[in-house]
């Protein structure tokens, strides 16, 4: 059986840190947001943003050929700054967020699972992330 290794995946948003926070931990902002490519979407969301607290993002194929639930709980929460949390296989990722002169740094850290490629995950996961950024820097909220 494969190994999991760590991967990051990082970017920068020329936006505040707050309205970074806010549009990555917001389930009406997460369904927008939450797609590796344009043929998935992210139909449903929930955030109980802190330790201990849940969360569930169901992915799915627009086709409706497959689909998920991404879902972990909380091991740690500091506003604006740190989240970590442990996915349902066991698995953890953080992600750390760095204001500097109003644009945000990302860095997601995460155990890959043992399934697929982990530079195929890699991509997903930088994928994600990237449409994440578009999302934030098209809105005004």
């Amino acid at each position: 059986m494969a190994q999991s290794i760590k991967v990051t995946v990082e970017a920068t948003v020329n936006a505040p840190v707050e309205k970074v926070w806010k549009a990555w931990n917001t389930p009406s902002d997460i369904i927008k947001w939450n797609t590796p490519d344009p043929s998935w979407h992210t139909p449903s969301s929930e955030n109980d943003l802190r330790v201990g607290g849940k969360f569930k993002n169901r992915m799915e194929a627009k086709d409706g050929s497959f689909g998920f639930d991404f879902e972990g709980v909380y091991d740690s929460v500091i506003l604006n700054q740190e989240i970590t949390y442990t996915m349902g296989d066991g698995r953890q990722a953080t992600t750390l967020f760095t204001e500097e002169g109003g644009k945000t740094h990302l860095a997601t850290t995460f155990d890959t699972e043992t399934q697929n490629d982990p530079e195929f995950q890699k991509q997903g996961w930088q994928s994600i992330l990237n449409n994440f950024v578009k999302y934030v820097e098209s809105t005004n909220s």
